[in-house]
């Protein structure tokens, strides 16, 4: 971590909590891919382990969240205002609540993965899954970013990840689109209900990934100002 005036003034940088935030709700997306092979195969008792730990890295997740809300000072003496750590906060903390509410939907319905899309789908979890995982790789970059003032190398270097990051999901985003086209295809074979609940699923998964650029995005703001 980063030492000089500011790590005085608090015991504990709300830099830590942003990242130890991040590293749960990033284990949260991990759980996914998983969670998806074990519907595949419908293997009941592991599906429900793996619900069981997206559950509880949201649990973390929100009480990290909650904590670091509620003794966050209304000034920071560092170059990063309140309300922007705020927001990488909401936008690293949607990631776990997806990740959730995938869990959810696909556990209440009893959802079936129709055969034509269950390695499209897989792998568009898991492009989301990099995309989350190379975005928690720049949140960790934050406090060297702040020990020298968001210029320099490491300035340069956190530029070109979040460039890095935006091809990722870029990728992801065809993927999404490729599998909704074959869920479009298929729609005759399906109940009405069950069409709309996977064009539902496909988008929180991609959504895993938007967000996770919204945090690297708003990272290559603080470099960029």
């Amino acid at each position: 971590m980063f030492s000089g005036p500011f790590t005085k003034l608090l015991k504990r940088s709300p830099l830590d909590d942003i990242q130890q935030h991040m590293q749960v709700a990033v284990e949260s997306a991990r759980e996914v891919p998983g969670l998806l092979r074990a519907l595949r195969d419908q293997n009941t008792g592991e599906f429900s382990r793996i619900k069981t730990r997206i559950y509880d890295a949201e649990n973390a997740a929100d009480k990290i969240k909650n904590e670091l809300r509620g003794r966050l000072p209304r000034t920071l003496f560092m170059p990063i205002a309140r309300r922007d750590l705020l927001e990488v906060l909401h936008f690293q903390d949607s990631i776990a609540d997806t990740a959730q509410n995938i869990a959810d939907l696909l556990d209440e319905r009893s959802m079936k993965i129709p055969a034509k899309l269950e390695e499209p789908l897989i792998s568009l979890a898991e492009s989301s899954v990099r995309v989350c995982e190379f975005s928690l790789r720049i949140i960790q970059k934050l406090d060297e970013l702040v020990g020298v003032g968001f210029r320099g190398a490491g300035a340069r270097r956190v530029r070109e990840m979040t460039e890095q990051l935006n091809l990722f999901e870029h990728e992801a985003d065809e993927i999404e689109r490729d599998l909704s086209r074959a869920l479009f295809e298929i729609e005759s074979e399906l109940d009405p209900v069950s069409v709309i609940m996977w064009y539902r699923i496909i988008e929180w998964i991609g959504d895993l990934a938007d967000h996770a650029e919204k945090v690297g995005d708003r990272v290559r703001l603080f470099v960029a100002r």
